[in-house]
């Protein structure tokens, strides 16, 4: 008799324990962030999770390759682009919810060097010679054909007439943190970053920075999938709040959306 009640007392718990609420309300979001929002996104994520409790899977990498993967059906909620042509295109392939679309931040692009570089401060305008200052070294940025940061870096030096000279001396890679590793190891003289990457970076130091008319403004779209969850909604609005632009701005980030209390 004592037997069976606990058995059957062990059976209950168990049934009870299958439709917790607890685990009902377990709720997550997958959010595609371009590579250079890694630091700033992942403080503002661990804020969103305190203050919700819905945790937050982030996955970085180049704004191309991420856009890429949407097309394909990647299970994402949100994504969040390095420049709005890559927004654009997910937009045209359905996998974007064009009405969530917020221009969010803004960034600038520099000139790095390795910390311990003797290369100093240089100004960089009309005739800048970037050639000549990498010497005998590379000079890294994203791949200029596909990657954001890349294609701002091209548009700057074909206005300031540098890129003819320059672009024998370029090892392109696949994301802008990319770009910052070879930087920050050496393997490149010099590089063309966001600004905010080159914060995070003690390996590197900021040698100039390009003058915001060379290219085309640097803007981060953000915007809910076609398939996201319902959660994505409430996320969206964290990012536009104010701790999320105390966040942003820390990490030097221009928020160019008005933040929503």
């Amino acid at each position: 008799m004592y037997r069976f009640a606990g058995l059957f007392a062990a059976f209950l718990i168990l049934v009870g324990s299958i439709h917790s609420p607890a685990q009902a309300q377990d709720k997550s979001l997958t959010v595609f962030a371009a590579a250079s929002m890694k630091n700033a996104l992942d403080a503002v994520d661990a804020a969103y999770t305190a203050k919700t409790n819905v945790k937050i899977s982030a996955s970085y990498a180049a704004s191309s390759a991420l856009a890429k993967q949407l097309e394909q059906g990647a299970p994402a909620d949100i994504f969040v682009s390095a420049d709005t042509a890559w927004m654009d295109y997910s937009i045209k392939k359905d996998a974007i919810n064009a009405s969530t679309r917020v221009d969010l931040l803004g960034n600038t692009i520099v000139l790095i060097a390795p910390k311990d570089s003797k290369i100093g401060d240089v100004t960089i305008g009309q005739g800048f010679d970037l050639a000549k200052l990498a010497g005998d070294g590379r000079i890294t940025t994203g791949d200029v054909k596909a990657v954001p940061v890349g294609k701002y870096a091209k548009a700057a030096l074909e206005k300031l007439g540098a890129w003819q000279a320059a672009e024998p001396k370029f090892a392109m890679a696949e994301s802008v943190r990319a770009a910052l590793a070879l930087v920050a190891r050496g393997e490149a003289a010099l590089g063309i970053v966001y600004s905010t990457d080159a914060k995070v970076e003690p390996g590197v130091k900021i040698i100039g920075t390009f003058p915001a008319d060379s290219h085309p403004p640097i803007i981060y779209p953000v915007a809910a999938t076609t398939h996201a969850k319902a959660e994505a909604t409430d996320y969206l609005a964290f990012l536009r709040s104010p701790e999320a632009k105390t966040i942003f701005e820390k990490y030097g980030f221009a928020v160019l959306s008005a933040p929503k209390s």
